[in-house]
């Protein structure tokens, strides 16, 4: 079964942006971008201060957003309509379990009508409010004895765009070091609260990641400043009270391809400076306890070696795909023999098993790891016995979240599923016992029962199964009329869950069934899946999907011309990709921030970004195969007179990450090529960067814009 692609129809005229050739050539090739000029000169500026925006730019993503909004005009109604749905679903006053650590336990909460976080303690002790049930009480909505540490909702007050990356207490509980951005450009300003004070000190610390982590005497923060092309370079030590130009250099990293991160073991013992590209880390630990301690190397850094470290008093354990290990093992060493060759195995490697994340606590080995797309979680104790957390639906996400303590027999883990509301849960290693400590409310009200969530599998051209993650309401025909939303990323190695989110029910309650392609270059099928979906194989993760859109429509879910692709960052390069590979299967293509400008971007070193992505997409001024590689799945250079689907492109002025230009040259790119339909939207924030709009609510009205385009092109927007 096909379907005629439903025409939107678009009164206003589209922008055209002007034609300005610029050629370059590399490996003997002529490459010419005719809209090349829409790449900001000063995009170092425009990063810092959005006004510095060159005004014909300017006037040109202005026409673009006029377009776009003229386009969507008609669906105002229905964006307001599903905005209100989404909120609805929200509990505006919702909390986070609370964190113990010593005489406090630290939570974030949300207040009625707040767009921002609240960062908050309270006494250890659990006091249930007369009335309030032991569930609510544990979560900390109306506790006694809180105490706001930080209101987001003042900090960002009068702010077109704020966010909170960081909120860090010190050992001893007098100071808050926390970071905010302003801009959306990821230029991380931080600040420290005296807690008893409930005021700022002076210290302020501008151009960071965001990251901090205290020295143990609290006299001090480990932080990571970045470079003038905007990359994480350097890791800093700031006194107190002394200015920033003041601030010690811990480390500096030579290498423009390898970032730069920190954080603290789970003991508490280390700092911890990771750098590594998407290939290979190296990571130096810096005693806590010890004023003015230096690093030192775990291991110094070989090619394709990948490899993460926490610690148990003296000893150090160490998540590596060291010796063909490809799906990771887990090794052991001492702090004072931290090299390679003294790694002794603990979990040894298990082909497609792999194993996600390493959590260390008091006398417990707990290790995330995924099969076949299913997580799991193994607790293992000293004795090496080990057992097993899962759940029996099809498909399912599950996550670690570390806690402030490490002498505890207890974790916490979280649960859900496409129609199973997130779940946290605190499990005695022990005993084996698990208590719930939250289950998310919708307040307008959720019934899973109501819903069916499956795991299928498409074929692959080359034979690979591919997984898909599946949504609908239970009530739904199966027979082929279904309108669905394909989802996808494939990049990096990121898995995506198959998780709960209440925003989906707007659409499946309107019919559409909503799917996840587990397409190469994630690892839902462990490291072979990634390694299988990058560099000279990235064009499996374009027929993948395609096959998924298939397998779909040959299993009754939906049919041709009736499905909506959706996609961001990496995800958005997928998107542009299989706009070319096979325009003729959907009906409506999202690309939310899409990395679709390949081949320029990699050709350009000085981008922040670049240097770090060689190894994931290869280097086109090196390497002839990889140019070429590039060259033949690029989207905005493979754009061809073609009948595309409508598009809805958006992006960030201020995205560090994906540029505003590479969906704004795509467009036009689009327009001047294709032989239609259409339409072609963009959409630019000017006010935000890669995450879009930062407030809790602000965020719901760009989900809005999407689904209601995709109603829109599906022919539902009444619906």
């Amino acid at each position: 079964m096909a379907f005629d692609r439903t025409p939107i129809p678009v009164s206003a005229d589209a922008p055209v942006a002007e034609i300005r050739p610029h050629s370059t050539v590399v490996h003997g090739r002529t490459l010419t971008d005719d809209y090349a000029w829409l790449k900001a000169e000063n995009w170092r500026e425009v990063l810092k201060d959005p006004a510095a925006l060159p005004a014909d730019i300017r006037a040109h993503l202005a026409a673009e957003n006029a377009y776009a909004d003229a386009a969507l005009g008609p669906v105002l109604p229905l964006r307001k309509t599903l905005v209100a749905e989404m909120r609805g679903r929200i509990r505006e006053d919702e909390s986070g379990v609370p964190e113990p650590d010593g005489p406090f336990a630290y939570y974030i909460r949300h207040r009625e009508g707040g767009q921002h976080p609240l960062i908050c303690r309270r006494p250890r002790t659990v006091v249930v409010i007369p009335g309030q049930g032991a569930e609510e009480a544990a979560a900390g909505g109306l506790e006694e004895g809180e105490v706001i540490l930080l209101d987001g909702d003042h900090e960002g007050a009068g702010l077109a765009f704020f966010e909170i990356a960081a909120a860090v207490h010190s050992d001893d509980h007098r100071l808050l070091a926390w970071s905010a951005d302003a801009k959306g450009s990821e230029l991380h300003t931080i600040r420290v609260r005296d807690l008893e004070a409930g005021t700022d000190l002076p210290d302020r610390i501008e151009a960071t990641t965001g990251e901090v982590v205290w020295t143990a005497d609290a006299g001090a923060f480990f932080y990571v400043a970045v470079d003038d092309n905007h990359r994480p370079a350097r890791v800093m030590r700031h006194r107190l009270g002394s200015a920033q130009d003041e601030d010690v250099l811990i480390y500096e990293e030579g290498d423009s391809g390898f970032f730069v991160h920190i954080e603290e073991t789970q003991s508490g013992d280390y700092l911890v400076v990771s750098a590594s590209d998407h290939e290979t880390s190296e990571v130096h630990l810096l005693d806590r306890k010890v004023p003015d301690a230096a690093l030192f190397v775990v291991q110094a850094r070989q090619p394709l070696l990948i490899y993460s470290v926490e610690n148990w008093a003296s000893h150090l354990f160490i998540l590596t795909n060291a010796d063909g290990a490809e799906d990771f093992k887990i090794v052991t060493t001492r702090v004072d023999a931290p090299g390679r060759a003294h790694w002794q195995d603990v979990i040894p490697h298990r082909p497609g098993v792999m194993i996600r994340h390493q959590h260390v606590i008091g006398n417990h080995l707990v290790r995330l790891e995924i099969e076949n797309a299913r997580p799991r979680i193994v607790v293992r104790d000293t004795q090496g016995s080990e057992h097993v957390v899962a759940f029996a639906e099809e498909a399912y996400s599950l996550g670690l979240q570390p806690g402030h303590e490490f002498e505890t027999a207890v974790i916490r883990f979280t649960y859900s599923s496409m129609t199973t509301p997130a779940e946290t849960y605190d499990y005695d290693c022990v005993t084996r016992a698990r208590q719930l400590r939250k289950r998310q409310t919708v307040p307008s009200g959720h019934k899973p029962e109501d819903y069916v969530t499956r795991r299928l599998f498409a074929t692959a051209p080359d034979g690979e199964t591919v997984p898909i993650s599946l949504l609908h309401r239970r009530d739904q025909p199966l027979d082929g009329s279904a309108p669905l939303l394909l989802y996808g990323y494939g990049s990096y190695g990121t898995l995506m869950p198959a998780s709960f989110r209440t925003n989906l029910l707007s659409l499946v309650d309107r019919g559409f069934v909503y799917a996840i392609a587990h397409v190469r270059g994630g690892t839902e099928k462990g490291w072979r899946w990634y390694l299988d979906g990058k560099r000279e194989k990235k064009p499996n993760t374009f027929s993948d999907f395609v096959a998924c859109a298939h397998a779909l429509i040959e299993a009754g879910y939906t049919a041709e011309g009736r499905i909506v692709a959706h996609g961001g960052s990496a995800g958005g390069m997928l998107m542009g990709a299989v706009a070319n590979l096979a325009p003729d299967v959907f009906a409506g293509i999202v690309a939310d921030v899409p990395f679709v400008d390949v081949m320029n971007t990699m050709l350009d070193g000085e981008l922040p970004l670049t240097p770090p992505e060689w190894p994931e997409w290869g280097n086109p001024r090196e390497s002839l195969a990889a140019f070429e590689t590039i060259l033949s799945y690029s989207p905005y250079d493979n754009v061809a007179p073609k009948a595309y689907p409508a598009i809805l492109a958006l992006g960030g002025l201020t995205d560090p990450r994906v540029t505003y230009w590479e969906p704004a040259k795509w467009v036009a790119r689009l327009r001047a090529t294709m032989t239609g339909p259409g339409p072609v939207l963009l959409r630019i924030n000017m006010e935000a960067g890669h995450g879009g709009a930062a407030g809790r609510f602000d965020r719901l009205e760009e989900v809005g814009l999407i689904y209601a385009f995709a109603l829109l092109a599906v022919g539902k927007a009444q619906g």
